[in-house]
């Protein structure tokens, strides 16, 4: 391993005396941005990580240095308290007496071999809680994560604040020979999924009443087989999670014996991973190192604006069912999620089909306590809407009581995100609304960031991806005194249950300051999740050691990983490497280039001479790609290839076309279609002669309920009353203008009663009605001969509207005209003369002949 390590600033600094050698200029390509700071606002005063509860006040000796008095209030004072550390780790009861309580200094010193600054995850007091010592919660990951966060708050202190990431060069090592899963499920089939099926399928299948995902139990073995693959470690058995759980975790055992259940569960995987041949790389590639996740540098963090925050959920536990407040403002407001598999990959948590986190009222009361006191507040989060088909609102984030009585909720309606407040100018729940407005469609179901803000004087306003919406507050701003503090934060739903929201939830802040535009677009820059430098050392094809081509590497979801960024450097801070050629660079995973996803094959580009900085080595790219997971992020092992690197190359060979297999005759396309909404609006803007501007308002109304494809089996019955409601708006504004109506239907008595406007049976005035709507809305002039193929005809209008044939003969006693008249005299005035015209005129607009196409 190279004895070299380059450090780049990334919101704190490793303690002194850990780092090499600082990078003073930072790289873009890495998104290595500019150190704290940040835009300025009024901060509150610094408040303790943890409090001691049942821990007197330290009257003991001062802290002797600056790297002990972070330690006290970082990591001593949260620790020491009875219900932690401090009732066992103190001297007479439990070494080591790292919380001991009459001196700081000999508790540091105790500490010290069980800390790691540069990596506080590998810490010894991290790893000893996860595996299930002394937990305090319910959550052994969620205790490690906040002993976790006190480190790396004393680790900011050391620093000043600045996260400093220290590219160190990793294991060398050779890619592997790796079992990747088949294809098809055959062999799962005969080994694991029986012992599944048999054992598992009380919860592992969705047809269960305590259904539990993933469903590897499925009746299906293909659905079981796509399920199981993430809880199966083909290359190392014993280390399947469907092992550990029986064996480590006692998880629903199925006999008498844990042990023999997982020994069980292991021969059956064992059984299979043997029908499996390793993956072996291709000798002819030009290749770089290999590693896996694990191997990367930790880059997870920013420099994130976090002054005001008084609640804040990084999902970084992954397991357990408490989702920590890792603010460090007390009380710590925990959320308990109804179902422990709400975690998603890279952190983060999914809700929907029931589930939801929740606090409790207790500790929420901190959050009308702190907002009332500055009387203004931010909701910040990463969410990912499951789709943009959600009413309510669904609730995402909502500090409330029931449906209709809350503090402050963000909800989505469809492509809309919603913020209900309450407050002196608004009511009790939260009303009215402000929306983003429906035209912007700014809520999409993808990863977003979303602000909202309040303050006496902007009001409410919501940012989505750093950018303002323009949306502005309904109501003018008030304050928020009438705040109730009994009521309890929730995510994904209203604390009655009845709102569900569906969505990933990647982080949430909560700030008692609203945020600035310069603030909320740092912290969107900073990005979000678990992040990695990964480097693939190139040195032996390249003849320079310490060399390495650098990604930013975060697992994307629960299926995949995002590669983004490459840059090349040498971590031997006295080298500037000659130019060398490099091009085509893939990706390959667990022994073969990844199928899809190579988004730097084009890549050709010459490395080192002028474009080699020293501090910051060498841009390769700004794109990013998706790879799939496969085995999982503690065993994918990653490699890069190359067409040529250096003085060595490979001519890829593109896989030969597949031949396309004989496809069935296409199902038969109907030669008609129907008219879409702005060729329904333009059809009967220009057959009734009325501008489309009358009826704009209307139109825009109705437009979602009109036809928005030409296919005949897209139409329904939905469309159809739109169309009939869209077509007496244009008809009654045709009637109302008396020059409009003239010339469509000439002289007729419109100013006069039914009875004499009309006349009785098959009257003159009635067929001068029907023939204008005939001849202007659905075929040609009487007498024609060559009318629209499948047009109704010219009787057949006529017996409908009026009931009587060409002939003059009764032929329809149900006809529109005397339904319309059932009534008369009763009623039949002037205005029912116009609203027959208008109701006959509806029926020829809105009906097939106009429609179809």
């Amino acid at each position: 391993m190279s004895t070299y390590s380059k450090s780049v600033r990334w919101g704190y600094m490793s303690a002194p005396g850990r780092v090499f050698r600082q990078i003073a200029v930072l790289m873009s390509v890495a998104i290595l941005s500019a150190c704290g700071g940040g835009a300025e606002t009024s901060s509150n005063p610094q408040t303790s990580n943890g409090g001691s509860v049942g821990a007197s006040s330290y009257t003991g000796p001062v802290a002797q240095t600056t790297d002990i008095r972070e330690f006290q209030v970082n990591v001593w004072e949260p620790l020491r308290a009875s219900n932690r550390c401090g009732a066992c780790h103190v001297p007479g009861i439990q070494s080591p007496t790292f919380v001991q309580q009459d001196d700081v200094n000999q508790a540091y010193a105790e500490a010290t071999p069980l800390v790691d600054l540069d990596v506080p995850a590998s810490s010894r007091l991290v790893t000893k809680v996860a595996g299930g010592h002394n937990c305090w919660l319910t959550s052994d990951a969620a205790c490690a994560t906040i002993i976790q966060n006190y480190i790396e708050a004393w680790a900011n202190g050391v620093s000043g604040g600045q996260r400093e990431i220290q590219l160190t060069a990793p294991v060398i090592k050779d890619p592997g020979a790796t079992k990747n899963f088949p294809g098809t499920s055959s062999d799962f089939t005969a080994t694991v999924w029986p012992l599944l099926t048999a054992n598992c399928a009380g919860c592992h299948v969705d047809s269960s009443p305590t259904a539990q995902s993933p469903f590897f139990a499925s009746p299906v073995a293909d659905d079981a087989y796509e399920a199981a693959k993430s809880k199966m470690d083909l290359n190392t058995p014993s280390n399947s999670r469907l092992v550990v759980r029986l064996r480590d975790e006692a998880h629903n055992c199925w006999t008498a014996s844990c042990a023999s259940d997982a020994s069980d569960m292991q021969a059956a995987i064992t059984a299979f991973a043997n029908t499996v041949s390793p993956t072996v790389v291709n000798p002819s590639l030009v290749i770089s190192k290999a590693l896996t996740v694990g191997d990367g540098v930790v880059a997870s963090g920013g420099s994130r604006y976090e002054s005001d925050v008084i609640a804040l959920y990084e999902f970084k536990s992954m397991s357990g069912n408490v989702a920590i407040d890792s603010s460090g403002v007390e009380p710590a407001l925990h959320l308990t999620l109804t179902d422990a598999n709400s975690w998603v990959g890279g952190w983060g948590i999914e809700l929907g089909n029931g589930r939801r986190a929740q606090g409790s009222t207790t500790a929420s009361k901190k959050l009308s306590d702190l907002i009332k006191a500055t009387g203004e507040y931010s909701i910040e989060a990463w969410v990912a809407p499951a789709n943009v088909t959600q009413e309510g609102p669904a609730r995402i984030v909502s500090y409330s009581a029931s449906t209709t009585a809350r503090n402050f909720t963000l909800g989505q309606t469809q492509y809309n995100y919603d913020f209900l407040q309450r407050s002196s100018t608004t009511d009790g729940n939260g009303e009215p609304a402000l929306s983003t407005a429906d035209a912007d469609e700014d809520l999409q179901a993808t990863l977003q960031h979303v602000v909202v803000t309040f303050d006496p004087i902007n009001g409410r306003r919501i940012y989505v991806n750093g950018v303002f919406t323009d949306d502005m507050d309904p109501v003018t701003p008030g304050n928020l005194t009438e705040w109730d503090d009994t009521f309890a934060l929730v995510l994904g739903n209203e604390v009655s249950g009845d709102r569900q929201w569906a969505g990933q939830i990647r982080m949430l802040a909560i700030h008692n300051r609203a945020l600035t535009q310069e603030q909320i677009l740092q912290n969107f820059d900073v990005g979000v999740g678990e992040k990695f430098f990964l480097l693939f050392s190139i040195g032996d094809v390249i003849a320079l050691p310490d060399s390495y081509i650098v990604f930013e590497v975060s697992q994307y979801d629960s299926y995949s990983y995002l590669f983004s960024k490459p840059f090349f450097i040498n971590l031997d801070p006295a080298i500037t490497p000659s130019s060398f050629p490099l091009q085509a660079m893939r990706i390959g995973i667990n022994g073969r280039e990844a199928t899809v996803g190579q988004a730097w094959n084009n890549l050709n580009t010459v490395i080192g001479g002028a474009g080699y900085d020293p501090l910051t080595g060498q841009v390769l790219s700004d794109r990013g790609t998706i790879i799939a997971l496969e085995n999982g992020p503690a065993s994918d092992e990653f490699f890069l290839t190359f067409e040529q690197l250096g003085s060595q190359s490979n001519a890829f060979t593109e896989n030969s076309p597949l031949t396309p297999p004989d496809l069935a005759p296409p199902p038969v396309v109907s030669g008609i279609g129907v008219r879409t909404f702005d060729e329904v609006n333009a059809s009967m803007a220009s057959l009734t002669g009325v501008a489309p501007t009358v009826v704009q308002s209307s139109f825009q109304t109705l437009r979602q309920q009109l036809p928005a494809v030409e296919s005949l089996d897209g139409f329904l019955s939905a469309h159809q009353m739109g169309i009939a409601q869209l077509s007496i708006e244009y008809c009654s504004a045709l009637v109302d203008d008396p020059a409009l109506r003239s010339t469509f239907f000439g002289a007729f008595g419109f100013t006069q009663d039914v009875s004499t406007a009309f006349g009785s049976g098959d009257s003159p005035a009635k067929n001068q009605v029907v023939n204008a709507l005939y001849d202007k809305m659905i075929g040609l002039a009487e007498g024609a001969s060559n009318d629209l193929l499948d047009a109704p005809t010219r009787d057949e209008v006529k017996t409908e509207l009026i009931g009587y044939d060409l002939g003059g003969a009764l032929a329809n006693t149900n006809n529109l005209f005397d339904r319309l008249t059932s009534a008369c005299p009763a009623g039949c005035d002037v205005a029912r003369t116009q609203a027959i015209v208008k109701a006959m005129c509806g029926s020829a607009l809105a009906s097939a002949a106009v429609l179809v196409q």
